[in-house]
């Protein structure tokens, strides 16, 4: 039997949630500008990718798969 991880649940939860702000950003062409300074929108690429595969990584750790 394996034993409830709440809190990686929820930070899985948290960083599914921001891939998919960032998913959101580059599909309405949503500009962010900090100060007088545009965001690029390649940032939200890497903001997809990076807690996206936090997220994923983080849903096995919960769930104790291993492997490949």
């Amino acid at each position: 039997m394996t034993r409830s991880k709440p809190f990686t649940w929820i930070a899985a939860a948290i960083f599914a949630l921001v891939a998919v702000v960032h998913i959101i950003r580059v599909v309405t062409d949503f500009q962010v500008v900090i100060g007088s300074h545009s965001v690029p929108r390649w940032c939200s690429y890497v903001g997809i990718v990076i807690p996206a595969l936090l997220s994923w990584m983080l849903c096995r750790e919960a769930r104790g798969t291993t492997g490949p």
